[in-house]
Formats: structure tokens, sequence, C-alpha cells
């Protein structure tokens, strides 16, 4: 679990293609001596596990799942990516729970300097627009952002100095892709009221809608 607070990026060393997996080494721009094989690492917003710290760099392989959702089936020698690792239960949540599995990949549509501060309206699959709310949370490429605005088919957040300087959104341009996760309480949410229709789990009720909450007395 990641909290969308980056820790800082690093540059791709190598990436090798291993049947449908590739194998990435990245080289952080920050310490990471207490990093182990086995550790989760955030790439970019992607959730990754170390099996290799030769050298002070930081190898993972990528499955085939994973490339066909997120935009790491791009990479190349010399890129740029977020790093966060995985954190520590005495950590502070200074953004919001993400977990590095991508929902999928996202296109900046508009990217325009606003006094301090930079505006992006970022393009997704309208599918993923039920999972987007007005001052909700968003992980774009691992870093956790504010919704401003939101309709169907995209969001808008803005990007503060700080965030831009931390992290490689601003290095991108309009048209470039980025890897976007969605809150993970709303889709556990949906989930819910959808019910397991045709799964009966003791007295459960196969569907949850807000006519039987009423019934249970919630609400009016």
């Amino acid at each position: 679990m990641f909290t969308g607070l980056i820790e800082g990026t690093g540059k791709v060393e190598s990436v090798r293609r291993i049947r449908e997996d590739l194998r990435i080494r990245i080289s952080p721009g920050f310490s990471t001596e207490d990093c182990r094989v086995g550790d989760s690492i955030s790439v970019d917003g992607v959730c990754l596990t170390v099996i290799d710290t030769a050298g002070g760099t930081l190898a993972m392989d990528v499955s085939g799942e994973t490339l066909s959702r997120s935009t790491l089936s791009r990479l190349k020698h010399g890129d740029e990516v977020n790093l966060e690792r995985a954190m520590k239960l005495s950590d502070r949540l200074g953004g919001h729970l993400v977990t590095g599995h991508v929902d999928g990949i996202g296109k900046i549509l508009k990217k325009e300097s606003r006094q301090r501060s930079w505006f992006l309206r970022i393009g997704i699959d309208p599918r993923l627009s039920r999972y987007t709310i007005e001052k909700g949370s968003i992980a774009v490429d691992g870093i956790s952002l504010t919704i401003n605005r939101c309709e169907e088919g995209f969001f808008e957040v803005n990007v503060i100095p700080q965030t831009g300087s931390e992290t490689t959104l601003l290095k991108k341009r309009t048209g470039d892709l980025v890897n976007i996760e969605t809150d993970l309480i709303g889709k556990y949410i949906e989930k819910f009221f959808s019910g397991r229709r045709g799964k009966p789990n003791g007295n459960l009720p196969s569907g949850i809608d807000t006519e039987w909450l009423i019934k249970q007395g919630f609400g009016d």
C-alpha cells in the first residue's frame, strides 16, 4: 500500500523483454539502502516487487497483465519515473490509500500554467468516470491528486510547485500518457451496493440497494 506522495524519481537503466514480461532496472535518485529483495515499490504508480538491488539499482519484473494496463510497456533506457516505497503502518497518510494496481491509461488533453500552479485535464476511459468525484482523490503516475472537476471521460487537477518539482508530471506534454488509479474506497462501495447476485453468503442479501437500507433503518 502507498500514499501517493512520491519519494523521488529514478532513471531507467535497462529494459529487457522476457517472453511476455519485462525486466526493468532503475537507478533511484535518492537513498534506498534499506530496500530489500521482495519489497514493494511503486514505479509511475504501478506496484512492483524488487528482485535485485545490485549496485544500488532496483530490478523488477513486470508481468504481461501489468504491461497491458499501464504505460510501463513504453519504458526505455534513460526515462525518468516516479518512485515510492510501500508505506509503514506508522507513517502519516498524507495523500490517500493507493494500491499500485493501475485501472488504466489516461491522456493529457490540456496543460496550462495558472499563476504558480499548473492545470491539467486528463482524458480517461469513460467507464472509470463513475469512480471520480469533485474533491475526491485520484493517482496519476502514482501521484495523489485532488480532482477539481470531472465529467464522463475526463477529470481536471491542479499541480502545485512542490509536486511539480518532485515528480515527472510537469515534464509531460499534451498528448502524453499517464497511469491512472481511481479511489479504492469508491470501488468497494460500488461492489457493496451491487451485491453478490447468485452468490449467497449466509444471511446477507444478494442485492443491497437504497430500498433495502431504508427498510433496515438507514435514512428516512
